[in-house]
């Protein structure tokens, strides 16, 4: 009942887990990589939603409200990033009588889940557990690491909100969030306390357990919709390469690159993480990494963007509880990169 992982793999039903810094080498792997789940894992942190961790989620349920975090499939209506448009048409089996949809999408245009193909650690070109480019793409292409494992598997866990955009409010904090306004962790510990929470992980006493679903709302959505189509669509089409240049190049609100950041998001053993911005972090970073390259490529924690975090918070900030039970279905597609999150919060 009490084990703590010192053998690779490791059993993720054990109650201690090594922090960043007394993460074992792993041959092969870059210094940092946490490929700890054997050498055929392809769900990396989704390990630790066990059978176990879901029902002690299920307690979390006290008034069964569902409370969906999706936007619609066509928000943005301009993506960032140059990414395409949705596109939707319907297509008449027989006039009058029966009607199919058709959807073109990209699935990085909306809201989000980025599987462990989306991003690379940058210096060695590894993505999650030794996957590379030509698992993904080519002749040799595989299903290693592809999103439909993450489908398999399920999201199912135990949310923790972390409503930074009231919080700084609140405190007369202003920021525009399509600027690289950065939160660091003592921010994130300061909205905590204010919430009522210590955001440490369990192990060191805080109240974020093992497996728990990290969202954090920074307000980019709340931003979205309050400009009209013209500025939305100026902003989403920024260069892409703006790195130091707010005003043109893209540019969002998120969670600074910082080694606080970094050992929290790793020691809370988190098994997604995800946020109401279009990069998570703040973009474009401000270091010579991004903070993608650890979650995704070497923890193997899946990244949620552009939620629709505003009437969970509402409902959160109305029950004065953060905690809630959270299911997710991303798209069983063999081979995929991404998936829409098709997740629901149920307080």
């Amino acid at each position: 009942m009490h084990q703590t992982a010192t053998r690779i793999p490791f059993d993720p039903n054990c109650t201690k887990f090594p922090t960043r810094k007394e993460l074992p080498a792993i041959e092969g792997a870059p210094e940092g990589a946490a490929w700890v789940w054997g050498k055929d894992d392809n769900i990396g942190r989704l390990n630790l939603l066990t059978p176990t961790r879901v029902l002690e989620a299920a307690k979390e349920i006290k008034t069964g409200e569902i409370v969906p975090v999706n936007l619609p499939l066509d928000t943005p209506s301009q993506p960032g990033f140059n990414r395409e448009k949705f596109k939707h048409e319907i297509k008449a089996l027989a006039e009058g009588y029966a009607y199919d949809d058709l959807y073109h999408l990209n699935t990085q245009s909306g809201t989000q889940w980025d599987g462990f193909r989306h991003f690379a650690h940058l210096p060695t070109g590894n993505f999650y557990n030794g996957t590379s480019a030509t698992d993904i793409v080519g002749p040799n292409a595989n299903h290693k690491c592809s999103v439909h494992h993450l489908s398999a598997h399920g999201i199912v866990g135990r949310g923790l909100l972390l409503d930074y955009r009231s919080y700084a409010t609140s405190q007369g904090i202003t920021y525009d969030a399509y600027t690289s306004h950065q939160i660091s962790y003592q921010d994130l510990l300061a909205c905590g306390k204010a919430q009522g929470i210590d955001i440490r992980p369990q192990s060191q006493g805080g109240d974020v357990k093992i497996g728990d679903i990290l969202f954090v709302r920074s307000g980019w959505t709340e931003a979205y919709y309050s400009k009209d189509e013209g500025e939305r669509e100026r902003l989403a089409l920024r260069g892409h390469h703006g790195e130091g240049d707010q005003e043109e190049g893209q540019a969002y609100v998120g969670l600074k690159q910082e080694d606080a950041i970094l050992d929290w998001l790793h020691d809370c053993y988190f098994a997604c993480v995800g946020g109401d911005t279009p990069a998570f972090e703040a973009w474009p970073t401000r270091e010579s990494y991004h903070i993608h390259e650890h979650l995704l490529a070497f923890w193997g924690v899946p990244i949620g963007e552009m939620l629709d975090l505003e009437t969970l918070a509402k409902k959160c900030r109305e029950q004065n509880r953060w905690f809630f039970f959270f299911s997710s279905s991303p798209a069983n597609c063999p081979g995929g990169v991404s998936s829409h999150v098709n997740g629901n919060a149920i307080l």
